[in-house]
This record gives C-alpha cells, structure tokens and sequence, in this order.
C-alpha cells in the first residue's frame, strides 16, 4: 500500500506510514516546556485576532510583576543620589567645585567596581552578591550624610562617597530575569528590553526633580537619606523574588565578556552614546542660564527623558524588524539626525522654549538606540556572564557621560552654549560610524570565510 502524504496543514515533522494493517503516527517535534511554545501560541492568537497586548503578556509571567516592582524602586534613588550630593555639599560647604569632585570620585570608583561586583552576581546568584553589596553603599551614603552634617574634612566626603561604588547594576539584573524568562522568544524579549529603557527614563527624569524637591523642602540632608532608604527597600523586594532569579555559574569559564567577539566596538559605541548624553545635561544647563533661566534646564532635560520613555515603549509594543544588528546603524542616524534639532533651534533663534521641544523631539531616539544596543550586548556576552556583560555597557556610558560633560563644558566656556550642542551631535556621528565599521568588518569576514 503506498504510503500517505502529509498534507499542506500537516507538520513536517509528523511522519505517517503503514505496517500491515496499522496506519501508525510518529511526532518527531521536540518535547518543549509551556514558555518554549509562546510563539506558536502567540501566532495562532494573532490569526484569530486574540492576542494580548505586548506588555500584558510580558507581565502576566508568573514573578514578572514582583521582580519589575522591586527594580523600579531601585531605579529611583539612582537618579536621586547624585544630586542630593551635590546640593548637599554645595550648600554646607559653599563650594559647587568641591560638591563635583567628590561625585566625579565616586563615579570613577563606580566604573572600577561596578564589573567586579557583576562578575560576582553571576557566579554566586543576585541575591546573594546585590543585597550585602547594597548595605555598604548605603552605610557610604549614610556616612557622607553625617561628614557633611558635622563638618568633618573635606577628604571624609570623598572616602564616604567612595563607598556607594558597590550598588549593584539592577537593571542589568532584571534585564538578566528577562533574558532567562524569554530566552527562547526574541519579540518579547525586545518587548521587555524596551520596557527596562522606558523605566530607566522614567526614573532618571524623577529623581532629580524629587531630590531637589527634599533637599529645598526639609533639609540638606533629606535627599540623601531618603534615597539610601529607597535604595536598600529596592533590592531587598527585587532579591526577594528567587523564582525568576537566574542560576548562579560558580565555575563559568571561558573568555571574558571584554574579549568576546563583537564586544570592543559594541562598548566604543556605549562610549559614545554616553557622551551625547553627559555633553546634552552640561551645555542645556549653561543655555538656559545664559537666558536668565536656569531653573528651567530641568525642565528641558525632563522632557528629553519623557521624549525617550514614549518612544520606548513604543518601540517595545512593534515587532523588530530584521537583526539588532541591522538596525543598530539605522538608530543611530536617527540619533545623529534628530540631536542636530537642539544644535539649531540654539543657533539660529536662541530661543528656550523652541529648545525645549527640539530636545523632545530628539529625545524619541534615545531609547530604540539604547534598547539595539543592549540587545547585542546581550546577544555578544558569553553564556553565563550576562550580567558582566551589561555592567561593562554600563560602565562605557558612565565613561562617555563623564567625557562628554567635560568636552561640553569646555565648548560653553571657551565658544558658547549653542555650539555645545555640536559636542551631542559629534558624539552620535562618532558611534554611527563605529557601528557602520563592525557591521562592514563583520561582512568582510564571512565573505572571505565563503571565499575559501
């Protein structure tokens, strides 16, 4: 008797034949979990037009909610503390010089730490590194709060602040739980990427706005402590949540995420990236209190960070299109393209309010450049070094925000405020053309290995 043939409905992988007089069916497809199955699930309910809503479905994973919950609260006091610090110290000590020295300290200490302390997250797990890393940033932050409040040398606030080097890189960690959670589901984990962008946007636009609002409202001081508190509440809840905690890798070997292929160029970018972000707060401040308006820079960067945040999650609700790295390069022309926005409304009207919008407007391509581009660094970090991995983008942003803060300050001082705003728009060009450099470097490669 011939054998059947499958029909088109049929899967490939369902084999159909007859022994004597039994038709016998054989399923070849692998043996899945439940969330290994998501897609097929998803396609189906997008055929019959019931599919959830992308960020619902991220959050309906069971310990999503938790995990995010607790992370968010992390977030807050990151963008909380360094202010707090600088209106602290400035306005005890009366030295604006002193209060930026003693940041910068710990921002340089935090790009030395913050990989070691990673690398510790993924061999012994995040609960178990994050919390008592967390303590002693607190108990440092605690200890700047008591130096400043009694007049202790200027050299204590240093060695305090110093101290705060050890936060974890929470956002790395909860991009990690996401990593894990979707490791077989590339839309949504774009989904969450996105999400995670979006909240760090989120958070770097409010904690500024309520240091300032503790600090000028109660005392000194209450920026600081509250921040601390808030810090060590975070991630004790975001610790807590062990069921979407990735597995520790006690004996992950292998090369290091600094030497992995890819890396070095994926982190120039980071560089970059930061460098439009640290030259575009520095030269906003000085133009707006060059018109008389300073309290108003606040404002302008706010609705830079809200721009980003919409166009994030945005982003996360569309399907990508293509490889990360095919997109990485379109993201940041857009990048390029919109940061020159600021550079014209300064130069040509000078006027604050036109500013403000044009920094809105650049604003929505921050996110999708900043969500591809954890995207390869993820895609590029060995397996079991994610959050190592992460850190050290991190760590080239905090770099490029250090090294474009200082290369805006010196455009303001020595031409103006409106030609600072060229400083963002060079530094975006910088990282389109490193991004244009790998990807032609990463063609030429796989021609040549077809070549021969």
């Amino acid at each position: 008797m011939p054998q059947p043939r499958p029909t088109p409905r049929e899967s490939p992988s369902l084999l159909l034949t007859v022994t004597a007089d039994t038709l016998v069916a054989v399923d070849f497809s692998p043996r899945t979990r439940d969330h290994e199955t998501g897609g097929r699930r998803r396609r189906q309910h997008r055929r019959q037009g019931q599919e959830p809503g992308p960020y619902r479905r991220l959050f309906a994973l069971p310990g999503a909610l938790a995990f995010t919950a607790g992370n968010l609260i992390v977030r807050l006091p990151m963008g909380m503390l360094s202010v707090s610090a600088v209106v602290m110290i400035a306005g005890t000590r009366g030295s604006y010089a002193l209060a930026g020295a003693v940041t910068a300290t710990g921002l340089a200490a935090t790009a030395a730490t913050a990989p070691w302390i990673a690398r510790l997250v993924d061999r012994y797990g995040q609960a178990r590194i994050a919390v008592p890393a967390t303590v002693c940033a607190v108990l440092g932050s605690l200890a700047l709060l008591l130096c400043v409040r009694y007049g202790t040398p200027d050299w204590t606030l240093f060695a305090a602040y110093a101290a705060t080097a050890t936060t974890p890189n929470t956002g790395g960690m909860s991009r990690a739980r996401w990593a894990r959670l979707l490791r077989n589901d590339t839309e949504a984990l774009h989904t969450a990427n996105s999400f995670e962008q979006a909240a760090d946007e989120l958070c770097y636009m409010l904690g500024p706005v309520l240091a300032a609002f503790l600090t000028g409202t109660f005392f000194p001081e209450a920026g600081t402590l509250v921040g601390a508190v808030l810090l060590l509440t975070g991630v004790l809840l975001f610790a807590a949540q062990r069921s979407t905690e990735p597995p520790p890798r006690p004996g992950t070997a292998g090369r290091a995420p600094l030497r992995a292929p890819g890396m070095p160029a994926q982190l120039a970018v980071c560089l970059a990236m930061g460098a439009v972000f640290g030259a575009t707060e520095v030269v906003t401040v000085a133009f707006a209190d060059a018109h008389g308006h300073r309290s108003a820079a606040g404002v302008a960067l706010g609705l830079q960070a809200a721009g980003s945040c919409v166009a994030g999650l945005v982003y996360g609700a569309v399907r990508p299109s293509g490889a990360a790295g095919r997109r990485m390069p379109w993201c940041l022309a857009a990048m390029t393209a919109l940061m020159a926005l600021p550079l014209l409304a300064a130069a040509l009207t000078g006027s604050l309010p036109l500013l403000c919008v044009a920094l809105l407007v650049a604003g929505t391509s921050t996110a999708p450049a900043m969500v591809t581009n954890m995207t390869l660094v993820q895609q590029r970090t060995p397996e079991g070094r994610l959050n190592e991995g992460m850190t050290l983008a991190v760590t080239g942003l905090l770099g490029g925000i250090a090294c474009g803060s200082a290369t805006g300050g010196w455009v303001v001082e020595h031409l103006s405020p409106a030609a600072g705003y060229g400083v963002p728009v060079t530094a975006a060009a910088a990282a389109l053309l490193i991004s244009l450099a790998q990807r032609a470097g990463r063609t030429n490669e796989r021609d040549s290995r077809t070549t021969h």
